[in-house]
């Protein structure tokens, strides 16, 4: 069982970079798969990427490819989310789960974070 806490929103502009941080209580960090989604009001809360254990497998979403990078160090229980060339619509509340198995659904994650905000500036 882990206890995700997320860490570093905040408010920038456009094309600017920002990284989230998720410290996961636990011994059993390195066996989770690690995910980042986000939430927009009023919309569903959407996968935006994850990472294997091992961390030599990492999976994102087509609207954040190439600007996004998901990185892990299971020695600190900490999984990170490097994000640049921020757009106005990357705005959302940004939550760290864990899962047993790999999957790109919000409802196959069993751990979450209490979220954390990050607002884009045009």
């Amino acid at each position: 069982q882990v206890q995700p806490v997320e860490s570093g929103g905040g408010l920038v502009q456009a094309g600017d970079s920002l990284r989230l941080s998720c410290a996961a209580s636990g011994r059993t960090f390195s066996s989770y798969v690690m995910g980042w989604f986000r939430q927009a009001p009023g919309k569903d809360r959407d996968f935006v990427a994850a990472i294997r254990w091992s961390g030599s497998s990492t999976y994102y979403a087509d609207s954040v490819k190439g600007r996004f990078t998901i990185s892990r160090d299971n020695a600190k229980n900490t999984v990170y989310l490097q994000m640049n060339s921020l757009k106005p619509e990357d705005t959302a509340v940004y939550y760290c789960a864990a899962t047993n198995r790999y999957s790109i659904y919000a409802r196959r994650y069993d751990y979450w974070g209490q979220g954390t905000q990050v607002t884009v500036s045009s």
